[in-house]
Order: C-alpha cells, then sequence, then structure tokens
C-alpha cells in the first residue's frame, strides 16, 4: 500500500470514496435519510476541492488505485477519514491511522482527536481513542449521532 499526498484533479475519486463509505458502511447504524443528508450524491465540487487542498490530505492506493483518504491538522484533529466500503476491513484504514500516528510523533502532536461516526467509533476504540463526548450534529438539517474521541500519543 502506498499512502501519498492528494493531488489536484483527484476531487472526484475522493468523494466517490466518501459515498462508498458512507453509504456501504454506515448504513448499519444511520437511516436513509441520514445518510442522504452525510453525502448526497449531488455536492459542491468547488467547496469539496477545497477542503481537501486545505486538510493537506492523504492518500492510501493499492494497486494503484485510490481506496482511502484521511487527513492530519497542527492541532492533531482528524477532520475526515474514509475508507471505500469494497475495500473496508482488509487492513487500509490501519495502515493509515498508523501513518497518521507516526506523522503526530514527527509534528511533536501529542494527542490525535476526530468527530467520528458511530460506525467508526469500534476502529478507533480498536486503535486506543476514547470517547470524550456524545454528539448530536446538525447536517443539512438532518440530526446526526456521532462521537468526539482522542488518543494521547508519547511523544
Amino acid at each position: 500500500m502506498l499512502i501519498r499526498p492528494y493531488s489536484t484533479g483527484e476531487e472526484a475519486q475522493l468523494h466517490a470514496i466518501f459515498h462508498s463509505a458512507v453509504h456501504g458502511l454506515a448504513c448499519r447504524d444511520y437511516t436513509a435519510a441520514q445518510l442522504h443528508a452525510w453525502a448526497p450524491q449531488d455536492y459542491d465540487g468547488a467547496l469539496w476541492s477545497q477542503r481537501m487542498r486545505a486538510n493537506q490530505t492523504l492518500v492510501a492506493e493499492l494497486d494503484g488505485r485510490a481506496v482511502a483518504f484521511t487527513d492530519l491538522q497542527p492541532s492533531g484533529y482528524i477532520d475526515m477519514f474514509f475508507v471505500a466500503a469494497p475495500y473496508a476491513r482488509r487492513g487500509v484504514g490501519g495502515a493509515l491511522l498508523r501513518h497518521i500516528m507516526e506523522m503526530a510523533h514527527t509534528r511533536a502532536i501529542g494527542v490525535l482527536r476526530s468527530d467520528v461516526s458511530l460506525t467508526a467509533e469500534p476502529f478507533f476504540a480498536r486503535h486506543g481513542f476514547r470517547v470524550e463526548t456524545r454528539n448530536l450534529v446538525p447536517v443539512r438539517g438532518v440530526a446526526l449521532e456521532n462521537a468526539t474521541m482522542s488518543r494521547m500519543l508519547a511523544l
């Protein structure tokens, strides 16, 4: 697996990963209305591109194909962490999270924090994250439950 910085022009491919993860995996924990609000098929491409650039997105590739993406903010916040549904439970997410933890160590970031879906909560818990708060977040007029989770890192 290759983990590399996002390149301009990959925005649609990364949105497809996001859409696949939400609709293909989170469907166990969220209603159809919640999934549609969270990851609608129609989206603002310019806004999405801006977010990918601003987040300094990292992409995980398998056999030359982007299958997951994430980011690590200077504060230690992970804004987005998504693995395409067909590649879930194959070690991609774990490798990507270990990569982020190595980056955090190099950058002397002592705490990682993220707002994670109900679906992703067990994954993050397996990797040493603990729930700080439970949240009810309005997204396009629909309430979605998530949890703010964090993990202390040894510096």
